[in-house]
């Protein structure tokens, strides 16, 4: 119904953005790696998919459509929800979430909060050949360290539906045992994996 939204960012976080459309806000649920790419612009194009269900209507919004694309093939898996594709795509890069379907690394996919052995297993089942076809290039991530990345993170597991408590103990634990950490996308991946 909505196949992107060209606007500017009125808010920002790593889970979700408002974006000023025309005068219009429309909030978009995004992932990890699509915060990593516009975290630094004021206004950008996002490739949008509308989730209607009968208690909500969420918009998820992804800055390329190799993202799109992977997140449509995800919750196409009996069993995976949009809220757990876009987990997968702000634990691991797109690219890797294809590599492991391809190399059947289910460990990889295992390591995603929400998908259990089963879950992992049907993936790559279901997925395995799609992903072959639609063979494309990796992306890139990078992010830039601001004060408060702790705060940030926080925000972001909350939103991706993490208890806070639950949350802030992970990051805790992440920033003890590596004090050095300056990267917003690593510090949320590493809590993610600590939970």
């Amino acid at each position: 119904m909505i196949a992107y939204l060209n606007g500017k960012l009125a808010y920002k976080s790593p889970a979700l953005v408002h974006l000023d459309v025309n005068g219009i806000g429309y909030e978009v649920q995004i992932s990890l790696n699509t915060y990593s790419r516009i975290q630094n612009l004021e206004s950008c194009k996002l490739l949008t998919f509308l989730q209607i269900k009968e208690d909500a209507h969420t918009l998820y919004g992804f800055f390329e459509e190799a993202e799109r694309s992977l997140f449509l093939l995800l919750i196409s898996v009996s069993g995976v929800g949009a809220s757990t594709a876009r987990m997968m795509l702000s634990s691991l890069q797109p690219e890797d979430v294809q590599r492991a379907i391809m190399m059947e690394n289910e460990r990889m996919l295992e390591s995603v909060k929400g998908i259990g052995a089963k879950t992992a297993k049907r993936i790559i089942l279901e997925l395995k050949d799609k992903i072959a076809k639609h063979k494309d290039t990796g992306t890139h991530l990078s992010a830039t360290v601001n004060n408060t990345m702790h705060e940030d993170a926080l925000n972001a597991l909350v939103t991706l539906g993490i208890a806070r408590n639950m949350a802030e103990s992970a990051i805790q634990r992440v920033m003890k045992n590596e004090p050095l950490l300056q990267n917003l996308e690593e510090l949320i991946k590493k809590a993610l994996k600590s939970l």
